[in-house]
C-alpha cells in the first residue's frame, strides 16, 4: 500500500494504515502497509516525555511538542477554570466493546441510539442502558469498512452510511429496532439513465472512466445540508450533493488536490471540507449550484477533523500538526480568519465535536481534551479524559437524553471510540460558580 505525499507534512506524527482498517489517509495499492501501526512518531524519545498532564495553571496544559507547531499562530488557552468561575467534573461510566473487535471508525447518535461503525459492521446501542440492540452490515464483503454515518430527520427518515468501496448505503429502522437496507447511492436507475451519454463520464486515476455521479474511492464523510440535500466527500478529492427525496446526485465538484478527510455543514447551508492537501475550503450555494467561497490555509499537515460552534460563527480544525486552529467569521469581509491555536495534544488531532459551548478533541495521543471558550476569544482546557490504549478516532455526545444546558452549566454524556475497538462512556459536568474554585482540578485516569 502506497501512502500519499501529504504524509510528509505531518512533521512529528505520520499517518499510516493497517490491513484491516480504514484510515484518514488516501491509500494506493502498489505498496504493502506498515503492519500493526496507525500513527508513528519520528522522535524516538517522545513516548515517555509527552504524556498529558493536568494542573490548574494553564501553562502546564500543553506539551513542548505541541508548542513547536505553527509557531506564528498565537495560543488561545490563556484561561484557567478558576478565572471562568467554573467547577468541572468528568466521570468514566462504562465501556462498550463491539464484537468482533475492530477499530472504531465512526460514532453517531440519533433518537437515543448510538451507532458505532467497527470494521464493516454497525453496532447499535441504547444510550441509556447501553444495551446492544442490533448489528447490521452490507452483505457484500467487498464493501470494506464503514467510514461515516448520518441521518435524515423526518418521520420516515433514512440512515446513510458511507463505505470504503466508494458507495453510500441507505437504511431504514424497523419497528423492532432492526435495520434494513433500502438502497445504494448512486442508485441503479440513476446510473442507467446517465450511462447512455458520453458527457456523463469523467476520467479517473489509472485512465479509467466513471460516471460523474459515482465516487471512485472511499467515501470518507457524510453530512446533511438540510432535509432535502446531503453532501458526501471522498478520497477521490470530490464533493457531491445528493437529493434525499429521490436519492439522485445533483452536483459533483472537484474540491481539493488530495483526499478529503472531513466535512461539516453550518445551519445556513455553508459547507466546510478539510483535506490532506492541508486546506479547508468553504462552499456556498448560488441559485443553481455550490461554489467556492474561500480557501483557509494555515495548517502545515493533513486536516483530519472539523467542527462548528452552535451559531456557525466559529470553525475548529484539527490536523496532524497537533494543533486545533480556531477560525472566526469576519462579518465585514464575509469569511473565516484564523484567530489562534489550541495546543495540548502531543500527537495528531483525529476528531472534534462541539456541544453546549464545549469543544471535545480526540487525538492519536490516546486522550480526549475538553475546551471552554471564555471572554474575548480566549479558551481554557477544562480537563483531560485519559484511559484509551489506542488513538481516539471518533467522538459523539448524546443530544437527546443526557445533554442538560442551563444558566448553571452543562451536563453531557460523551462517547469516545478508539482503534482498540473500545467505546468509553463519560459523564461531563460543567457548573458555574459565584466564587472562584479553590481546589485543584484533577485528571481522571482509568486503571488498566
Amino acid at each position: 500500500m502506497k501512502f500519499r505525499s501529504f504524509l510528509s507534512t505531518c512533521s512529528a506524527t505520520i499517518c499510516t494504515a493497517t490491513d484491516d482498517t480504514t484510515t484518514l489517509n488516501h491509500p494506493n495499492k502498489s505498496q504493502q502497509p506498515t503492519p500493526n501501526r496507525f500513527f508513528s512518531d519520528t522522535s524516538s524519545n517522545i513516548s515517555d516525555t509527552t504524556s498529558p498532564s493536568f494542573d490548574t495553571s494553564y501553562n502546564s496544559l500543553h506539551s513542548n511538542l505541541s508548542l513547536q507547531t505553527l509557531p506564528s499562530i498565537p495560543s488561545l488557552q490563556k484561561l484557567s477554570p478558576e478565572s471562568l468561575h467554573l467547577t468541572v467534573s468528568h466521570r468514566y461510566l462504562t465501556s462498550l466493546t463491539p464484537s468482533p473487535t475492530a477499530h472504531i471508525n465512526f460514532l453517531a447518535v440519533n433518537n437515543n441510539l448510538l451507532y458505532a461503525a467497527s470494521g464493516n459492521l454497525i453496532h447499535v446501542f441504547d444510550t441509556t442502558s447501553f444495551t446492544l440492540l442490533d448489528t447490521f452490515c452490507v452483505h457484500d464483503p467487498a464493501s470494506g469498512t464503514v467510514k461515516s454515518i448520518t441521518f435524515r430527520n423526518s418521520p420516515n427518515g433514512n440512515i446513510f452510511t458511507s463505505h470504503q468501496d466508494s458507495k453510500i448505503r441507505v437504511w431504514k429502522l424497523t419497528e423492532n429496532k432492526r435495520h434494513k437496507q433500502t438502497g445504494t447511492l448512486p442508485t441503479l436507475e440513476d446510473r442507467l439513465l446517465r450511462s447512455f451519454f458520453k458527457n456523463n463520464y469523467v476520467n479517473v486515476r489509472r485512465h479509467r472512466r466513471r460516471l460523474w455521479i459515482e465516487h471512485h474511492d472511499a467515501v470518507s464523510g457524510l453530512a446533511m445540508i438540510n432535509n432535502q440535500l446531503m453532501c458526501s466527500v471522498s478520497w477521490d478529492k470530490c464533493l457531491k450533493i445528493w437529493k434525499t427525496s429521490n436519492l439522485r446526485c445533483v452536483e459533483s465538484i472537484k474540491a481539493h488536490d488530495d483526499a478529503i478527510n472531513a466535512v461539516v455543514v453550518a445551519n445556513d447551508g455553508t459547507i466546510y471540507t478539510g483535506s490532506a492537501d492541508r486546506r479547508i475550503k468553504v462552499w456556498g450555494k448560488t441559485e443553481s449550484k455550490h461554489v467556492l467561497i474561500a480557501t483557509l490555509e494555515k495548517h502545515k499537515s493533513a486536516v483530519n477533523a472539523l467542527a462548528l460552534n452552535d451559531g456557525g460563527s466559529v470553525l475548529f480544525s484539527g490536523a496532524c500538526d497537533r494543533s486545533i486552529l480556531v477560525w472566526e467569521k469576519e462579518y465585514s469581509a464575509g469569511y473565516m480568519a484564523v484567530t489562534g491555536a489550541l495546543r495540548g495534544h502531543s500527537k495528531a488531532i483525529l476528531c472534534l465535536i462541539n456541544v453546549c459551548d464545549l469543544l471535545f478533541s480526540g487525538s492519536a495521543d490516546r486522550t480526549v481534551r475538553i475546551w471552554q471558550r471564555g471572554a474575548v476569544g480566549k479558551f481554557c482546557c477544562l480537563g483531560v479524559l485519559d484511559g484509551h490504549k489506542q488513538p481516539v478516532r471518533s467522538l459523539v455526545a448524546d443530544p437527546d437524553s443526557e445533554v442538560v444546558e442551563s444558566k448553571c452549566g452543562s451536563r453531557i454524556k460523551v462517547f469516545s471510540g478508539s482503534f482498540q475497538g473500545e467505546i468509553k462512556v463519560w459523564k461531563v459536568e460543567v457548573l458555574k460558580m459565584d466564587t472562584p474554585i479553590s481546589t485543584p482540578l484533577r485528571k481522571i485516569k482509568l486503571s488498566s
